[in-house]
């Protein structure tokens, strides 16, 4: 027969033996050190800008020939915006740079001509 006493000793070991691998279990993750992150959740309206001022600057030996268009936008781009000039849909994507509100597009390579010239697509990205 046995001892009330050894259940409970049994018992008590086993209670100790639990609270020491909780106790260093925590001793473990209380040592970890994360940083500081952010996450979140939002929406902004896209407004788009407006063009005017449009100039088609030609060549000076071949007036067929666009060597850049210009243009005003109603507000300067964000420092570091992509800019893209498009003179026909299927056309090529030229490179602008601008200086606040005024852009410029170089439409030198490959040459823009004023016979494929049918719309102007421009694109500016934040």
């Amino acid at each position: 027969m046995r001892s009330r006493w050894s259940s409970i000793g049994r018992l008590s070991t086993v209670l100790v033996l639990s609270g020491a691998i909780v106790a260093g279990t925590y001793a473990f993750t209380a040592a970890n050190t994360v940083p500081a992150t952010k996450a979140g959740d939002g929406s902004g309206a896209i407004t788009g800008y407006v063009l005017s001022s449009v100039h088609y600057n030609l060549n000076a030996t071949n007036p067929a020939n666009i060597d850049s268009v210009t243009f005003t936008l109603d507000s300067a781009p964000v420092a570091g915006s992509t800019l893209r000039a498009q003179l026909a849909p299927a056309g090529s994507w030229y490179a602008c740079t601008n200086a606040g509100t005024s852009v410029s597009c170089t439409t030198t390579a490959p040459q823009a001509t004023v016979l494929a010239a049918t719309s102007l697509r421009v694109i500016v990205a934040d």
